[in-house]
């Protein structure tokens, strides 16, 4: 059953560093496509996947994080300056991964391609523009008009983030008004499918930030409420219910072939009568209403269960949680490994034994790297009866 909502937290959620552990993983996973391990990622489940659990886990580590400064600055308290810079500086460090994570994504492919011999590797995933149009993809690179495959999620946040002290302000302010001003921009943008362009090459951003500023705020106002001990919206029987029940449909429409052939029809013939695309579709780049309805489902149930804690906080949980603090170090590191592992695939698509190895290999690596990278952080015990403990990540290092 659902638990009733609590008193104010008094320390960290572990499940806010547990799920961004999963999301991240997850990503890693699906960012080497073919592999077994896909199968146990939560776009099996139903329609959405990890590029939405990640933009509302990241909306509610930035809510925690950030809101304190925004409504000090809202109550006169704080001043302007105080409110904006933090969420700026960090779409600055956004910015600068991005770019390095493209330039790296460029050599990668570049150098499979002579070592190898294998002339796709100069054109799949968009890269083909930074040689037949080398000058305008130049250009792309810096204003994030030119975007690589699999190397494209960062730009929709860093735009988020930048508007994002706004947009919190908002919230803060007028939650339910904000929230119903989100919705619609999500709705015009969706039916009329718009989008950032794309420089060089035409077509939209894989992530259109006016559609996805809508889980990103649902993220913030959780995270907002979630500080001051509050939930976004109250555990209800009937909702959660509703909820779960919704979970368990998605599941059955992708795994149930007679339920899916007929549900699809059912939106094509709602599309032929005028619906909007997204309404009637599982777009992504416009976050379709199932994939919408989907995250947003999921959520609400596992944050009514109790159990959810339990498993997040348990001992076993904490190298997820670990790697969860650790958000942008893990995104990074997770993201090269990952086309390394596309190119050693591709390489080699006999070697049957390769898909099942890479991605445990990958996220061992990004575990290491993140313990080495706390390695100076850890408090040496001065008596050998007193464990060491690695001290939570501040919040801001999440968002």
């Amino acid at each position: 059953m659902p638990a009733r909502p609590g008193p104010a937290p008094k320390e960290r959620d572990p499940r806010i560093d547990f799920f961004r552990g999963v999301a991240l993983m997850m990503i890693l996973i699906n960012h080497m496509p073919g592999n077994p391990w896909e199968a146990i990622t939560n776009r099996e489940l139903g329609f959405s996947d990890a590029a939405e659990a990640f933009f509302v886990m990241s909306g509610i580590a930035a809510g925690i994080a950030y809101s304190p400064a925004i409504a000090r600055w809202l109550d006169g308290k704080g001043g302007l300056r105080a409110a904006l810079t933090p969420m700026w500086r960090r779409a600055w460090t956004l910015y600068l991964v991005q770019i390095l994570l493209t330039v790296i994504a460029l050599g990668l492919f570049a150098w499979a391609a002579d070592t190898f011999l294998l002339s796709k590797f100069r054109t799949m995933h968009n890269l083909g523009l930074i040689y037949s149009d080398t000058r305008a993809a130049l250009t792309g690179i810096p204003i994030l008009g030119y975007q690589i495959g699999y190397v494209n999620i960062l730009p929709t946040y860093i735009v988020l983030m930048i508007a994002g002290p706004l947009i919190l302000a908002a919230a803060i302010r007028w939650p339910w008004q904000t929230l119903t001003a989100s919705v619609a921009l999500w709705w015009v943008a969706g039916a009329y499918r718009l989008n950032i362009p794309n420089h060089p090459g035409g077509g939209g951003w894989f992530l259109s930030p006016l559609s996805w500023q809508l889980i990103f705020l649902v993220g913030l106002m959780i995270g907002h409420r979630h500080r001051r001990g509050e939930r976004m919206v109250p555990v209800n029987r009937t909702l959660f219910y509703a909820a779960l029940l919704f979970v368990v449909f998605a599941f059955a429409w992708r795994h149930v072939p007679a339920l899916g052939s007929f549900m699809n029809h059912k939106m094509a013939q709602l599309s032929s009568l005028g619906a909007p695309y997204h309404i009637t579709t599982h777009n992504k780049t416009l976050l379709a209403a199932p994939r919408l309805l989907h995250v947003l489902a999921m959520l609400y149930v596992l944050s009514c269960l109790p159990v959810v804690r339990r498993i997040a906080a348990h001992t076993a949980s904490a190298p997820l949680r670990l790697l969860g603090q650790h958000g942008l170090l893990v995104f990074a590191i997770g993201t090269v490994l990952a086309l390394i592992g596309q190119i050693l695939m591709d390489v080699e698509p006999n070697v049957a034994w390769l898909p099942w190895i890479l991605p445990p290999l990958a996220a061992l690596i990004s575990y290491a790297a993140v313990r080495i990278a706390i390695w100076g952080t850890v408090p040496r015990s001065p008596t050998p009866d007193r464990a060491a403990t690695v001290p939570a990540a501040p919040m801001r290092d999440l968002a």
